[in-house]
């Protein structure tokens, strides 16, 4: 029997547009294995239905809305939990509005009780000058994730992490980072798939977020080096993956 899969998606399924060597078949056997799986990002700018679609453009067929999970949905489920019916000036795409929007938050400039901080190509000093404000005044620093850089086809771009850097220097606070490398976001998924942390794998290309946090939260983790680590980069680490794999198509579901 396999085991159930969390998979992250940037420099493991696909790099920007296009899909990484081997994800095709893997996510066939995923689906021909019955194997339970989840894919998870932390990029919070798409939904669900976008990643679907994007999928669905690079020619994989036969997933559905309940097989992607974000650090926008994780978030959102987060600050719902702490603060039920709050408020948040947010620094990020639809994606993150919307899933804080579901989760019955209102979105404003005017004392929030948090900023939200996740990727955007949108950021401008006008946002980070806010943000400090904000901030200053008591609202809770709240970030999706703390990713400096995201793999694309044609390098490296910025991401979240970027971003908030300069909120955090500026306002001398750090946030709270609620998707990886918290292990929140870990045992969220793990229990939409009903499986044990000893019975789920985490597969991932960072060491500093999605391996840590599959770690961090008893799981079998698979490091690919399709996007950010490297053999050189993983022995920075005081941590080991269980396995190290080129890219996913060298993954057996029913062998890990």
């Amino acid at each position: 029997m396999a085991k159930s899969i969390l998979s992250d998606m940037d420099g493991v399924i696909y790099r920007g547009k296009a899909l990484v060597d081997g994800a095709k078949d893997f996510i066939l056997r995923l689906v021909e294995t019955r194997t339970p799986f989840l894919f998870l990002t932390n990029n919070s700018e798409q939904t669900p239905i976008d990643l679907l679609r994007k999928l669905e453009g690079m020619g994989i067929e036969g997933l559905g809305e309940q097989n992607f999970y974000t650090s926008a949905m994780a978030t959102a489920a987060f600050l719902k939990s702490q603060k039920p019916g709050g408020s948040a000036y947010i620094i990020g795409g639809n994606g993150l509005a919307s899933e804080l929007y579901k989760a019955g938050f209102s979105l404003t400039e005017h004392d929030p009780d948090y900023v939200v901080v996740g990727k955007t190509t949108s950021f401008n000093y006008d946002m980070m000058k806010k943000a400090l404000r904000l901030i200053g005044k008591g609202a809770k620093f709240i970030a999706t994730n703390p990713d400096v850089v995201d793999p694309t086809e044609s390098g490296l771009e910025p991401a979240a992490g970027s971003i908030l850097a300069s909120i955090e220097v500026a306002s001398g606070k750090k946030p709270y980072v609620v998707g990886k490398p918290n292990a929140l976001m870990m045992m969220i998924a793990r229990k939409q798939l009903g499986s044990h942390s000893s019975e789920t794998v985490m597969i991932g290309d960072r060491m500093d977020t999605d391996i840590v946090a599959g770690l961090e939260a008893g799981m079998t983790t698979c490091l690919v080096l399709s996007g950010v680590s490297t053999l050189e980069t993983l022995e920075k680490f005081p941590y080991r993956p269980n396995h190290v794999f080129n890219n996913v198509g060298e993954i057996d579901p029913l062998a890990i």
